[in-house]
This record gives structure tokens, sequence and C-alpha cells, in this order.
């Protein structure tokens, strides 16, 4: 019994990876194995290190694709077809396999490292996180003594002067290690 077809996809999206980059068969199976951006453009659903498939494969890719098939897929790639670009009505021989309109599996946000991570990102320094802290518990108090106004008094929190000595701080270009610590202790 002989091994399923591999997807039109990887096939394609190998032969494109080979030709525009200029590698034997083995370096682009061993180029699409490490690089993650190629696994996701021959459409794999997620990284995987191992090989998708043999170097040997290649060879067969080719010879699957022949000039016309694949002056067929640049055609509708281009938009050149005469149907008022609706691909459905273009019908390529692709050694009767059919190509379907199947889901995009392939959909977020893949980040791999820092130089692409988003920058809308707050990194939170001690000061800041103290704050947004007492904040947090004032509200909490707030809430909790609301059934208890007219019984007990509320404890005395100093909102309004720890507010100002964060803001004093937080608005400085140069704050020095002591001005630091001592906001960090009035927090």
């Amino acid at each position: 019994m002989r091994a399923p077809a591999k997807p039109l996809r990887i096939a394609l999206g190998a032969l494109i990876i080979k030709e525009r980059s200029g590698f034997t068969d083995e370096e682009t199976v061993e180029q699409i194995r490490e690089n993650p951006y190629l696994q996701y453009f021959i459409g794999l659903s997620e990284y995987t290190d191992d090989y998708p498939f043999d170097p040997s494969m290649m060879v067969h890719f080719r010879k699957r694709l022949s000039g016309d098939i694949l002056n067929g897929i640049n055609e509708l790639t281009i938009g050149n077809d005469k149907n008022n670009g609706d691909p459905q009505d273009n019908i390529l021989d692709v050694d009767n396999d059919k190509i379907e309109d199947t889901e995009d599996k392939n959909k977020g946000k893949l980040i791999l490292d820092a130089t692409c991570a988003p920058s809308d990102i707050r990194y939170p320094t001690d000061l800041s996180l103290l704050n947004e802290a007492r904040e947090k518990l004032e509200l909490i108090i707030d809430v909790l003594h609301n059934p208890l106004k007219v019984k007990e008094k509320k404890p005395r929190t100093y909102r309004g002067k720890a507010r100002v000595d964060y803001l004093k701080l937080a608005k400085k270009r140069k704050k020095t290690h002591k001005e630091i610590r001592k906001s960090k202790g009035k927090q």
C-alpha cells in the first residue's frame, strides 16, 4: 500500500521555497524543518521539529506540478481569469486531484522573539505595581465599608498623600535610588 499524497499546498510551497532561495532538495527540506515561517507558508498547522517530508519527494513534486499546472496556478494567483475574478469557475487538471477550498487553519499571531513583540505592553516598575495595588486595595476598602457607613468610621488610608507622593516621583526624569526607596516605603 502506498503512502498518501502530500497536499498541493505543501508541494507547491516547497517548490516555491526551493526556487526562490536556490537551495538543493536536501537544503530545502532542512530549511523548512528549522524555520517556523516556512512551515506556516507550506500550510502546517503548528511548528514541528520533524522533517515534513523526505527530500526525495521534491522529485515527485516537480513531476506532479508540470509547467502547465504551474502556469494555471500563476494565472489564478495574478487574477488573469476570465470569469470576473471568481476562481471557483476555473478548472485545473491536476492528475485527477481536486483543489478544494478548505478553511485556513493558520489563524492568530506568531511571536517568536522580542524584536516583534507588540508595542502596547507596559512594563511595570516596582513603584507602579505598588501604586496599582494600593489603588485596588482602596477600592476594596470602599466596597466593604459601604454597608457599614452608618455604624463604623472608615479606616484612614491617606490615599491623597500616597497619590501625590507617587506622582511626584513618577513624573521625575531622573530618580535616585534613595528617592525610589523612600517612595516605596510611603506606598
